[in-house]
């Protein structure tokens, strides 16, 4: 694992592997490069494997104040260049770095070769955006300790904790997220203005969470996403199949008979 400065952060990384093809593995809100270790060796096999740590997250630089979307985009085009990673890349996210990486396909297809999004973190629902915007604050004012409960028995469930030592070294390192940080991924990511648009034709809104006040969060007249369902990068969801590989959904159909359960992995492509 190294550092290196790019777009102005100082982030780690690690690259790992030998081959043509390169993937890039962006990991969940309060993970780091870390959360991919377990699958590493089984992925590295034929291919060079890049994971890092986002802006704010695991051992890069941490960030004070607002946090786009845009911005983690521009740092991992930023890696790439600084580690003269030129052919399109695979992209592999979760939660909100499935997020970040459908922004990159969308914004960059030409460097995008193939992305699987896991359980992508697109937006909240109506009712649980009060929730999602005072667990930020919670966790900005009493530290990572006063939602950690909470968020772990969402996030990694009794039921999935057979292995008693692997979960409490996660928890501890789950611990260790920077607050400040985590609250401004929390805060903004969830919360996304795009515009889709479709093959040969000019943008147009989709759906738009509504005025917005500091960080992307809402204003008291925003319209629910529950009634507007919020698009995903620069691109529809069928817009974004038609450059990458399906492998069993239909291009046409409607992007709101995708699957909308957070637990659910949709994947936009296969790993060739």
């Amino acid at each position: 694992m190294d550092w290196l400065e790019a777009n102005g952060v100082g982030l780690r990384y690690d690259l790992a592997g030998s081959g043509a093809k390169t993937l890039a593995l962006v990991h969940e809100m309060g993970g780091s490069l870390d959360s991919w270790d377990m699958v590493l060796p089984a992925l590295a096999a034929d291919r060079r494997v890049l994971r890092y740590d986002t802006r704010g997250a695991g051992q890069s630089e941490k960030v004070r104040g607002a946090l786009a979307l845009d911005t983690m985009v521009d740092d991992l085009a930023a890696l790439l260049d600084a580690l003269g990673i030129d052919r399109p890349i695979a992209l592999a996210g979760c939660a909100v770095g499935a997020a970040i990486a459908i922004h990159f396909a969308a914004r960059l297809p030409e460097r995008t070769a193939a992305l699987i999004a896991m359980s992508p973190a697109t937006g909240l629902a109506g009712e649980r955006r009060a929730a999602g915007l005072q667990r930020a604050d919670a966790v900005e004012r009493d530290g990572m300790r006063s939602v950690v409960e909470a968020s772990l028995a969402a996030s990694y469930p009794p039921v999935l904790r057979g292995d008693e030592a692997r979960f409490r070294a996660f928890r501890a390192r789950w611990l260790g997220n920077d607050p400040s940080s985590f609250a401004a991924s929390a805060g903004c990511s969830p919360i996304l203005r795009w515009t889709a648009t479709s093959p040969g034709s000019a943008a147009r809104p989709w759906s738009s969470p509504g005025p917005t006040t500091g960080c992307g969060r809402p204003r008291r007249s925003s319209p629910s996403p529950a009634r507007s369902p919020v698009p995903v990068g620069g691109l529809s969801r069928p817009a974004i199949s038609w450059r990458c590989r399906r492998r069993s959904r239909s291009p046409t159909r409607s992007p709101r008979s995708l699957p909308k359960s957070g637990a659910e992995v949709t994947a936009w492509s296969v790993l060739g």
